[in-house]
């Protein structure tokens, strides 16, 4: 790796293809790369002085490259692909690139269907808090960061979010291994919930023998009896890790923190859903194990701002709240909801779903229906297809049939505003991880200038 001295990014505006391409770039490196669309993401790298293009073209490929990095989500027919590979052209995932560069570190590693993002940014934002630090290839954009990357060479630990979509996650064989979540998610890849399950059990198994794997309690994976593991929970007292006397005070989550050996009282965390605490308990348990001492754990944890799309307050008055969210699964859907209808319990809440993916859609449909089915008023975009083409019968609508009630709509993104406008909601929430996010700006826009907000 250390001779490498080009980086060409096939999907390079993908959230960990950027932080890959950011990497690169920070050890002065030659970065460019390939997306089919230009988004606020790309962009930015555009004016770190990464070079991008968004169309497809052979001769943009730098004539001296020494490896391709790129996404699965990449389709084998795109041309540039193709090229690469008749060419024999040095190609790796960027799974295989990351466990390359994590290999020599401490690494800490969060894997789970959901939780792992926030988590992951949790624990960088608290490590890089205090005098341990800590390098990070995060999965969101981290707004005490404005980044999803970070870089300390003075540091010997690299949070990563550990990716199960296509295995991977089995890339890495972390010396701190988070296990959030193992709902079943990416069927167009496992097949089966069992199959999902045996891989986290892989990867929990990966885990470093000096090390440790930190593990949801009620999770039953099959994991050797090698491996060090501690459980962790929101308030179940039979794991090593848990949250007691949780309570809210001016907005603000407060908790005990119960360890083995401790208990630290009044945690705080500001401004996030309840569920959050949970990733807190997660976050302040590796944090201990690096070392962090407990003032450092406090300042860290309290002045934790969240990630970008990730329960992101958009717009906060007396009268009108806009929340955006990256849920695209349906327990994430159901938290998130569940969290809004907790904070705001008299007021009407609007929601809008961009479903992901054609298979999810398919396996889930009456599962996105039921988590959707809380909310005053639904209202379902196309389905956004990612790298997949179109499954015949499949659609929003699939869902919409689904939904047990009269207040929901099927709306195309030109006409969104003026229909959200039109229902003037309480709350109103953005859901999906598609490119609903391109959207969130032109409704901020909207509300603000029709409910005069400056």
């Amino acid at each position: 790796m250390k001779d490498i001295k080009t980086y060409y990014f096939l999907g390079i505006g993908g959230i960990g293809m950027s932080a890959l391409a950011r990497y690169f770039k920070s050890l002065g490196h030659n970065v460019s790369g390939y997306d089919r669309t230009a988004t606020k993401l790309t962009l930015q790298l555009e004016s770190e002085g990464i070079e991008i293009h968004y169309t497809p073209n052979i001769n943009l490929i730098p004539k001296t490259v020494d490896l391709v990095v790129y996404t699965p989500a990449i389709p084998s027919d795109n041309e540039e692909y193709t090229y690469i590979v008749n060419n024999n052209i040095p190609l790796k995932k960027r799974a295989e690139v990351l466990g390359e560069i994590t290999q020599d570190k401490k690494c800490i590693a969060i894997a789970g269907s959901h939780g792992k993002t926030t988590t992951s940014g949790m624990i960088a934002h608290i490590l890089s808090k205090s005098s341990v630090g800590c390098s990070a290839f995060l999965g969101g954009i981290a707004k005490n960061f404005d980044n999803n990357f970070i870089l300390n060479s003075n540091s010997e630990y690299v949070v990563v979010e550990a990716d199960e979509y296509d295995r991977s996650f089995l890339q890495l064989h972390p010396t701190y291994s988070v296990i959030t979540a193992t709902d079943p998610d990416h069927l167009d890849i496992y097949k089966t919930h069992e199959n999902l399950l045996t891989a986290f059990a892989q990867y929990g198994n990966q885990t470093q023998k000096d090390g440790k794997l930190f593990i949801k309690q009620n999770i039953d994976l099959d994991i050797n009896e090698s491996v060090n593991i501690e459980h962790y929970s929101f308030d179940n007292i039979e794991a090593e890790y848990y949250a007691w006397n949780v309570r809210i005070y001016k907005g603000n989550y407060f908790f005990d923190l119960h360890t083995s050996k401790h208990i630290y009282y009044d945690m705080e965390l500001t401004g996030a859903p309840l569920y959050n605490i949970e990733n807190a308990v997660a976050a302040c348990a590796i944090a201990l194990e690096c070392g962090v001492n407990e003032h450092e754990l406090r300042y860290g944890l309290k002045t934790f701002e969240g990630i970008r799309r990730r329960f992101d307050y958009r717009i906060k008055t007396d009268n009108f709240v806009f929340i955006d969210d990256y849920a695209h699964h349906p327990m994430e859907l159901s938290t998130v909801i569940e969290s809004v209808k907790r904070l705001y319990p008299n007021k009407r809440i609007v929601g809008v779903f961009q479903p992901h993916l054609y298979s999810r859609t398919m396996d889930f449909a009456q599962e996105f229906a039921d988590s959707l089915l809380p909310l005053d008023e639904i209202i379902l975009l196309d389905i956004y297809p990612a790298r997949e083409k179109p499954i015949p019968g499949i659609s929003s609508k699939t869902i919409l049939h689904k939904i047990n009630k009269m207040s929901k709509y099927l709306c195309g993104k030109e006409e969104l505003c003026s229909v959200l406008l039109a229902l003037a909601p309480d709350v109103l929430i953005t859901l999906g991880a598609g490119d609903i996010d391109a959207l969130v700006p032109t409704i901020e826009m909207a509300f603000k200038e029709e409910l005069e907000i400056k």
